[in-house]
């Protein structure tokens, strides 16, 4: 989907809300065990697994500011 809907469903946002939790999650998870661990090629695996899933959550956050923005200008 090339656009987000001007009206989203209930099951929808929940589903958004639900995918931003499990990567937001994944992301401290994988910031505490970069602390934890000794070896700097887990560090390095475990930082770029943590910006990734950080990443994904400010897509799904600009997805819906985007989404409330289109709607404001309608």
């Amino acid at each position: 989907m090339q656009m987000v809907p001007s009206m989203i469903s209930t099951k929808d946002l929940a589903y958004l809300e639900d995918m931003f939790q499990w990567n937001m999650n994944a992301s401290k998870k994988a910031l505490h065990f970069e602390k934890e661990v000794q070896d700097m090629d887990v560090k390095n695996v475990l930082g770029d697994c943590a910006r990734m899933h950080a990443s994904i959550c400010e897509r799904i956050t600009q997805l819906l500011k985007k989404g409330e923005d289109d709607n404001e200008q309608q």
